[in-house]
């Protein structure tokens, strides 16, 4: 029970801890090169230019990212990164789980879905792959999704596979879904509405 007490706060802990250093590493970085720029330039400081010089540092790299070449380019450093066995440690794990939130990632959630499962009743998750299973006996494929239920903090949970044909995928967003969880379920709309699924596996 306590080794698995400090398991899961290390697994809480440790992404949120490097989250918050890095974002704090950037902003004195930053800052310490716009507060004598600004002195240079203005002869005086100038309240939240390191905050607004972060924010748009964060942008260009985000702007850089989305774009083809600049993709190219990042990926290929990244590459170089990964080669240094301290920072693969730390950066990959990190990148996946943040990836995992992003809607414009392959390898993150597709969309919220609500499955009808028999034991547990309705359950509401992010379909994270669609497949396909063959349990032999000429039975042929059958159409599968896998679902990850949050059960603490996002980031830990569980992954159940289920039928397709038991999943229900409501209009509702990624993000919409993360703050039903975050929220305790408050965030549900009044109403839910099904969207059509395009029945491709993944």
């Amino acid at each position: 029970m306590l080794r698995r007490s400090f398991l899961t706060g290390l697994v809480v802990t440790v992404p949120l801890l490097i989250t918050v250093v890095t974002l704090w590493w950037t902003f004195r970085f930053i800052d310490g090169v716009a507060r004598p720029l600004s002195i240079y330039l203005l002869g005086r400081e100038v309240p939240g230019l390191g905050v607004l010089m972060t924010t748009g540092f964060i942008l260009l790299v985000g702007a850089v990212a989305t774009n083809v070449i600049g993709r190219r380019i990042l990926q290929r450093a990244e590459q170089w990164l990964l080669n240094v066995p301290l920072f693969k440690t730390v950066y990959a794990p990190v990148k996946q789980l943040v990836a995992a939130f992003s809607p414009d990632s392959e390898s993150g959630f597709k969309k919220v879905v609500i499955v009808d499962d028999p034991r547990r009743g309705m359950v509401i998750g992010f379909l994270t792959r669609e497949f396909t299973i063959d349990r032999g006996a000429g039975a042929g494929p059958e159409a599968m999704i896998a679902v990850y239920v949050p059960t603490n903090h996002l980031y830990l949970g569980d992954v159940a596979v289920y039928p397709r044909s038991q999943a229900f995928y409501p209009d509702l967003s990624v993000e919409e879904g993360i703050r039903i969880f975050l929220t305790g379920g408050m965030a549900l709309p009044p109403a839910v509405n099904g969207q059509a699924s395009t029945g491709k596996s993944r």
